[in-house]
């Protein structure tokens, strides 16, 4: 696929200089995106590459589910950003507004959210995404390892992968976030709460304080529960031992 130039007014400025975008340009510059044919092609491509990401995750809950008898995986979720959210992105990077600059620059277009039950679970999802030879890691951050100050924790994988389309195929970004149901419910209730518009400077900051304190707990929980699985693998394992034992 050749990727067109969306005819949408360059904006390429320091970013410094551009904190926000004018409501009004936004509307104007998502409904020119909307109508170009150029970008809508792009948006079905990483909607396609999502489905491939989506399947290969599927696939190995299939799997795990069969051999080991417990599905790793909760649940699945995916997007593709918003052109409004493109477009602040492309004009506080100062890029130009083209398919060229957006598949070339940024890397979250596509999202695949992945929810584990247990931390072990994260780390060995994206393990055995990343051996697969068709799917290439480009960046990986673990903010459980390392959690953002306010507390966020979750997994993130930055893969390209080849998606088949009637001229070829197209490598193609998507962002893999693999997170536990607790950081996930923690990590919707703070992105609730930072889009409320009524709230002073001391409440905001008293709020955050506490978020933070609560993805602590959130985390300690987490390795408590995963302790309690392991407990409970081991006794399992012990008694299909003594079976087999006994048989003999």
């Amino acid at each position: 696929m050749e990727h067109d130039t969306i005819m949408l007014p360059s904006l390429r400025e320091k970013e410094a200089e551009l904190p926000t975008i004018d409501d009004d340009l936004l509307e104007k510059l998502k409904l020119l995106m909307l109508q170009s044919q150029p970008f809508q092609e792009m948006m079905m491509m990483y909607n396609c590459a999502i489905r491939e990401v989506r399947t290969k995750a599927e696939v190995l809950n299939d799997e795990m589910s069969v051999r080991y008898h417990r599905n790793p995986i909760s649940s699945i979720s995916s997007r593709v950003k918003k052109p409004e959210s493109i477009t602040q992105k492309l004009y506080k990077k100062g890029l130009p507004f083209t398919v060229e600059a957006i598949m070339a620059n940024l890397a979250d277009v596509a999202g695949v959210r992945i929810i584990c039950e247990f931390v072990d679970d994260i780390y060995s999802i994206a393990a055995m995404l990343a051996m697969q030879d068709d799917l290439k890691l480009i960046k990986i951050k673990d903010y459980i390892k390392y959690p953002k100050p306010n507390g966020y924790r979750s997994y993130h994988m930055i893969v390209e992968i080849p998606v088949f389309f009637s001229k070829g195929k197209t490598p193609m970004r998507v962002e893999i976030q693999i997170r536990t149901i607790a950081m996930d419910f923690w990590a919707s209730l703070d992105h609730e709460l930072k889009y409320k518009k009524d709230i002073d400077r001391e409440d905001e900051e008293l709020i955050a304080q506490e978020l933070l304190s609560c993805a602590d707990r959130i985390a300690e929980t987490d390795m408590i529960m995963q302790q309690i699985r392991m407990k409970l693998d081991s006794v399992e394992e012990k008694k299909t031992q003594s079976e087999i034992v006994m048989e003999e």
